[in-house]
């Protein structure tokens, strides 16, 4: 079977080359899917794409007219797909619901954990034989209240790191009540008593119409003075503008970001010799107090390898007819 796996790096290539070299035949395409590109899958029945691929109606009517039948996504996230075409053409959609929670949540305390002591502005300044201490005056997380938005599978378990290894406060927001949490002295609030009462926010909530821009001038404005916000989930949770402004006036005293709402064409790709016209993202980085990845918190062999598997597997329970596991099928 051939595969068509658009916006490859060279991990990708590794790990799914040897997930899948016994049975499918992988085109590795390092160009993302979109309108100019979904000719590349001509001769092949799957897609493999990721979250910056664009799978919207015309790209896949041009998809079905190849013959494809199933798209994949690599990734838990599925806001760039457009469903109901892909339902009207016969398009199967699948996805991995979840791969190496413990991935992500280990990188989202790594981030706030740098953020919170400068430990990457203190390496920054060794670099350059700098040892002075002036301005790396860091906070505690014992003790402090920290907010968890979405306590899913990655949630839950930034939650319990929270509370059970570093003592903090937390308060939990979801609409689904984890008694495992409960049990470890988590509360379960209101999102808007959270927003409110957290020195720490962190986000693990997906992107629907409900929580697009969950962070907006409003909840920023009614946060405490000097919070510290954390978004290794969606970009689009976050709404950069307001976000600025917020820390022009010194209203939040960190940010840690992993995604970005326009970082598609930007994330995975080097652009050190390039000019970036993209006002908002350049604005970000010039603020000392806000510290940016380029969506890396997956970025581990584990979940590599558990991410190559389940897709691979995925499409071939699709081709025999076999039943997929659950949380995998979005459409078909």
């Amino acid at each position: 079977m051939n595969i068509a796996i658009y916006g490859t790096k060279t991990y990708d290539r590794h790990f799914l080359a040897a997930a899948g070299q016994d049975r499918f035949n992988l085109r590795f395409l390092e160009v993302p899917l979109g309108r100019d590109t979904a000719q590349l899958a001509a001769g092949c029945e799957a897609v493999c794409v990721f979250v910056n691929d664009v799978v919207d109606r015309p790209v896949i009517e041009q998809l079905a007219a190849l013959g494809v039948r199933i798209v994949a996504l690599r990734c838990a996230g599925y806001n760039n797909v457009d469903l109901t075409a892909a339902s009207d053409q016969g398009i199967a959609v699948v996805r991995v619901p979840a791969y190496s929670p413990h991935a992500v949540s280990e990188f989202t305390i790594g981030l706030l954990l740098s953020l919170d002591r400068k430990i990457h502005r203190a390496w920054s300044r060794v670099r350059d034989n700098n040892f002075a201490l002036d301005g790396l005056v860091g906070r505690n997380l014992h003790g402090r209240t920290a907010g968890v938005v979405g306590t899913g599978q990655i949630g839950a378990l930034v939650a319990r790191a929270l509370r059970a290894g570093f003592c903090c406060e937390v308060l939990a927001s979801d609409p689904v009540i984890d008694p495992a949490l409960v049990d470890i002295g988590v509360r379960y609030v209101p999102r808007e008593v959270l927003l409110r009462e957290a020195d720490i926010i962190t986000l693990h909530c997906p992107l629907t119409p409900d929580t697009r821009h969950l962070i907006d001038a409003e909840v920023l404005a009614a946060a405490r003075p000097g919070v510290v916000i954390v978004n290794t989930s969606r970009g689009a949770l976050i709404d950069a503008v307001a976000l600025i402004e917020a820390l022009k006036r010194k209203r939040v005293g960190g940010v840690a970001l992993d995604v970005y709402e326009q970082e598609a064409g930007i994330f995975f790709d080097d652009l050190s010799s390039q000019i970036i016209d993209d006002d908002v993202l350049q604005r970000l980085l010039t603020f000392p107090n806000v510290l940016m990845t380029g969506h890396q918190a997956f970025l581990t062999e584990e979940a590599l390898t558990a991410i190559a598997a389940t897709t691979l597997r995925s499409i071939g329970d699709f081709v025999d007819g076999k039943p997929l596991a659950e949380g995998v099928c979005l459409q078909g």
